[in-house]
């Protein structure tokens, strides 16, 4: 069904059509309006056999998860920036007792300083914690994630984390297909967990594993994501053939064909550099994109593969990895290894900030024309950054530097 609707709803909508039995969550920007949704779906008996659960955090919201998802119910939660933060020590639990739970990040930065914009320094901090990431580009593809993660998280008894971008998706209001029941009900089949905690057959879960079997788990723990990587495609083609559209899968190419330039980015960013790409396209500069959709387990045959024979490769990415720059292009340059390609890693959108068509242009025109730096953050007002190292090399107490920062652009901080 064709419906006008905020992204956020669209996820709730879908996430219900797959019949969670227990929902936890702990309200935080910019994904509250999901679980708000499903809340009221639960209370006013759209959404039935499921228990809403209210709690005190989202250390608490991953907590009420893994009792849920260790008792044999289809489990779901949410949550963003610090509050995924927050939950580590839950979300590492989850992975480890092999729970089939799913999770939407609302992609949000993490602070100091406070800021509640989209990047994707939230799901890169838990990225190695043996979740499986799916990165939706639209709200579209967010839905069929969703409906996908549940297959995938059951068929695995792995724990997956949705990820799409804080108010560019969640909060904007667009077109999208809503699936019936019916379709769902082809797709996911009813749960039938792999390990439940069953009074009548008693078991342990989360039993104290020491040196002598501790190498053999977490290996098992990444044999499993590993064997996401075959099933992640199959799905995505089972789930084209009942609803009628391609979405999900480990990668996916636009304009590839003979480009000499790939750039390479997970999330909404895609869509504005597939309108640049095409732009360039038609003033005959040989570019192309790569979308990468899962990046764990992390693609890295099907990436290789797209790009080996592109000339070089601009891997632009919304994290930075502090001290050594992107996170997302060091697992690139590792399916280019031994590839004679040029990589570029750059760092754009942190904070929310706008990474528009017109520096996409100057940026792709550098990389085409071998000029760019290997390490470059989109739109760096660096006059601003060299003021404030001025400032620290010329006097002790330079203060706190987000502060002096908005003193300099003539901002008032806001104060919580």
């Amino acid at each position: 069904m064709l419906k006008q609707i905020e992204g956020s709803r669209a996820v709730a909508e879908a996430v219900a059509l797959c019949r969670p039995e227990v929902i936890c969550a702990y309200p935080i920007s910019p994904q509250t309006h999901i679980v708000e949704a499903l809340g009221a779906m639960v209370k006013g008996g759209e959404l039935q056999d499921c228990e809403f659960v209210n709690v005190e955090s989202e250390f608490a919201a991953m907590s009420v998860a893994i009792g849920a998802s260790a008792t044999g119910a289809r489990a779901y939660t949410a949550t963003a920036s610090q509050g995924l933060l927050f939950m580590a020590e839950a979300v590492y639990n989850a992975a480890g007792l092999g729970l089939p739970i799913v999770m939407t990040i609302a992609n949000r930065a993490i602070g100091a300083p406070i800021n509640i914009w989209n990047d994707h320094s939230d799901a890169m901090a838990l990225r190695d914690a043996g979740w499986l990431q799916l990165f939706a580009e639209t709200n579209q593809e967010a839905i069929d994630l969703h409906i996908q993660a549940f297959r995938l998280a059951e068929e695995l008894s792995l724990p997956v984390m949705v990820c799409m971008d804080g108010f560019i998706l969640t909060h904007a209001f667009e077109r999208v297909d809503i699936p019936t029941q019916k379709q769902v009900d082809a797709f996911l089949p009813t749960y039938a967990p792999r390990q439940m905690l069953d009074p009548a057959e008693p078991v342990s879960i989360g039993a104290m594993v020491g040196p002598e079997a501790f190498s053999e788990v977490r290996y098992l723990a990444h044999a499993k994501q590993l064997q996401a990587l075959s099933l992640i495609p199959e799905f995505a083609a089972e789930f084209a053939e009942i609803f009628g559209r391609d979405s999900g899968g480990l990668v996916r190419s636009y304009r590839c064909e003979g480009a000499e330039t790939i750039v390479v980015a997970m999330g909404s960013v895609l869509g504005t550099i597939k309108d640049v790409v095409d732009e360039m396209r038609d003033l005959g500069v040989s570019i192309g994109a790569l979308a990468i959709k899962a990046f764990r387990p992390f693609p890295l045959t099907e990436i290789r593969a797209a790009l080996q024979e592109a000339k070089r490769v601009v891997i632009l990415e919304k994290s930075l990895a502090v001290g050594i720059g992107g996170i997302l292009s060091t697992n690139v340059r590792m399916a280019l290894s031994h590839l004679n390609i040029h990589g570029y890693t750059v760092i754009a959108g942190l904070g929310g900030r706008a990474i528009t068509k017109a520096s996409l242009h100057r940026l792709f025109a550098e990389a085409h024309a071998e000029r760019l730096e290997h390490l470059t953050f989109l739109d760096l007002d660096q006059g601003l950054v060299e003021r404030v190292l001025e400032r620290e090399r010329s006097m002790r107490r330079s203060g706190p530097i987000a502060e002096s920062i908005l003193r300099d652009l003539g901002v008032v901080a806001a104060r919580l």
